[in-house]
Protein backbone atom coordinates (compact mmCIF):
# COMPACT_ATOMS: atom_id res chain seq x y z
CA UNK A 1 0.00 0.00 0.00
CA UNK A 2 1.42 3.33 -1.09
CA UNK A 3 0.32 6.18 0.68
CA UNK A 4 0.74 10.05 -0.02
CA UNK A 5 3.54 12.00 1.14
CA UNK A 6 3.27 15.40 2.03
CA UNK A 7 5.57 17.94 1.09
CA UNK A 8 7.62 19.76 3.91
CA UNK A 9 6.10 22.78 4.57
CA UNK A 10 9.06 25.11 4.74
CA UNK A 11 13.00 24.03 5.52
CA UNK A 12 15.22 26.62 6.09
CA UNK A 13 18.14 24.39 5.64
CA UNK A 14 18.40 25.09 1.93
CA UNK A 15 17.77 27.70 -0.18
CA UNK A 16 18.72 31.44 -0.43
CA UNK A 17 18.16 32.60 3.14
CA UNK A 18 19.82 29.06 4.59
CA UNK A 19 21.35 29.93 7.98
CA UNK A 20 23.86 28.14 9.24
CA UNK A 21 23.91 28.35 13.20
CA UNK A 22 25.68 25.40 15.98
CA UNK A 23 24.27 23.92 18.22
CA UNK A 24 22.62 25.79 20.84
CA UNK A 25 24.10 23.11 23.86
CA UNK A 26 27.19 22.93 22.76
CA UNK A 27 27.25 27.05 21.87
CA UNK A 28 25.75 27.71 25.46
CA UNK A 29 28.38 24.77 26.70
CA UNK A 30 31.53 26.94 25.02
CA UNK A 31 29.90 30.17 26.06
CA UNK A 32 30.41 29.31 29.93
CA UNK A 33 33.28 27.63 29.46
CA UNK A 34 35.55 30.60 28.40
CA UNK A 35 33.56 32.75 30.83
CA UNK A 36 35.06 30.88 33.67
CA UNK A 37 38.37 30.38 31.90
CA UNK A 38 38.75 33.49 31.62
CA UNK A 39 37.27 34.39 35.33
CA UNK A 40 39.77 31.98 36.47
CA UNK A 41 42.77 33.43 34.29
CA UNK A 42 41.69 37.16 35.94
CA UNK A 43 41.64 36.55 39.44
CA UNK A 44 44.88 34.36 38.69
CA UNK A 45 46.64 37.86 37.20
CA UNK A 46 45.36 39.97 40.14
CA UNK A 47 45.86 37.14 42.92
CA UNK A 48 49.78 37.70 41.65
CA UNK A 49 49.54 40.96 42.02
CA UNK A 50 47.98 40.94 45.40
CA UNK A 51 50.27 38.59 46.73
CA UNK A 52 53.24 40.52 45.42
CA UNK A 53 52.33 42.96 48.09
CA UNK A 54 51.32 40.57 51.14
CA UNK A 55 54.37 39.73 53.63
CA UNK A 56 54.32 37.98 57.14
CA UNK A 57 57.24 40.15 58.33
CA UNK A 58 55.38 42.78 60.88
CA UNK A 59 59.43 44.46 60.62
CA UNK A 60 59.03 44.69 57.19
CA UNK A 61 57.05 47.35 55.06
CA UNK A 62 56.09 46.30 51.29
CA UNK A 63 54.55 47.75 48.66
CA UNK A 64 52.64 46.06 46.00
CA UNK A 65 54.09 45.83 41.98
CA UNK A 66 53.22 48.02 39.19
CA UNK A 67 49.53 47.44 38.12
CA UNK A 68 51.45 48.10 34.38
CA UNK A 69 52.67 44.91 33.78
CA UNK A 70 49.51 43.00 35.13
CA UNK A 71 47.11 45.21 33.18
CA UNK A 72 49.25 44.08 29.74
CA UNK A 73 48.18 40.22 30.83
CA UNK A 74 44.76 41.66 31.23
CA UNK A 75 44.95 42.78 28.11
CA UNK A 76 46.01 40.08 26.27
CA UNK A 77 42.98 38.02 27.71
CA UNK A 78 40.80 40.59 26.55
CA UNK A 79 42.69 40.38 23.06
CA UNK A 80 41.49 36.13 23.54
CA UNK A 81 38.13 37.05 23.90
CA UNK A 82 37.71 38.96 20.96
CA UNK A 83 39.48 36.49 19.40
CA UNK A 84 36.98 33.63 20.45
CA UNK A 85 33.92 36.15 19.58
CA UNK A 86 35.17 36.64 16.61
CA UNK A 87 35.51 32.74 15.75
CA UNK A 88 32.60 31.93 17.39
CA UNK A 89 30.39 34.47 14.84
CA UNK A 90 32.10 33.20 11.81
CA UNK A 91 30.41 29.62 13.35
CA UNK A 92 27.28 30.78 14.05
CA UNK A 93 27.56 30.49 17.92
CA UNK A 94 25.46 33.49 18.96
CA UNK A 95 25.54 32.93 22.73
CA UNK A 96 29.60 32.94 22.40
CA UNK A 97 29.62 35.77 20.51
CA UNK A 98 27.52 37.66 23.10
CA UNK A 99 29.41 36.31 25.79
CA UNK A 100 32.71 37.04 24.65
CA UNK A 101 31.54 40.46 23.93
CA UNK A 102 30.40 41.26 27.38
CA UNK A 103 33.61 39.59 28.44
CA UNK A 104 35.80 41.97 26.13
CA UNK A 105 34.14 45.27 27.28
CA UNK A 106 34.59 43.97 31.02
CA UNK A 107 38.21 43.72 30.38
CA UNK A 108 38.28 46.45 28.53
CA UNK A 109 36.18 48.77 31.43
CA UNK A 110 39.21 46.89 33.60
CA UNK A 111 42.25 47.72 31.71
CA UNK A 112 41.40 51.55 31.43
CA UNK A 113 40.22 51.78 34.93
CA UNK A 114 43.19 50.07 36.51
CA UNK A 115 45.66 52.34 34.25
CA UNK A 116 44.06 55.04 35.39
CA UNK A 117 44.78 54.01 39.19
CA UNK A 118 48.05 53.10 38.60
CA UNK A 119 48.77 56.52 36.81
CA UNK A 120 47.95 58.25 39.63
CA UNK A 121 49.75 56.14 41.91
CA UNK A 122 53.03 56.82 39.65
CA UNK A 123 51.74 60.24 39.50
CA UNK A 124 51.95 61.07 43.12
CA UNK A 125 55.15 59.39 43.77
CA UNK A 126 56.82 61.15 41.10
CA UNK A 127 56.14 64.25 43.17
CA UNK A 128 55.67 63.12 46.42
CA UNK A 129 58.26 60.01 46.75
CA UNK A 130 57.60 59.97 50.71
CA UNK A 131 53.89 59.06 50.22
CA UNK A 132 52.03 56.09 50.96
CA UNK A 133 52.55 53.45 48.83
CA UNK A 134 55.63 54.37 46.94
CA UNK A 135 58.90 52.11 46.76
CA UNK A 136 61.98 53.21 46.31
CA UNK A 137 61.64 51.16 42.95
CA UNK A 138 59.24 53.45 41.12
Amino acid sequence: MNLPIAPPAFDATTGPKQRRRADRGADIGAGCGLVFLELIALAVIFGLWFLSGFNLDPAKTVTSDSLWKYLAAVGGVGLLAIAAAVIAAWAGAVVTVVAQAVMAVLICVLVLSGAAVQSHQDRLCHDMPSAAGCGSDN
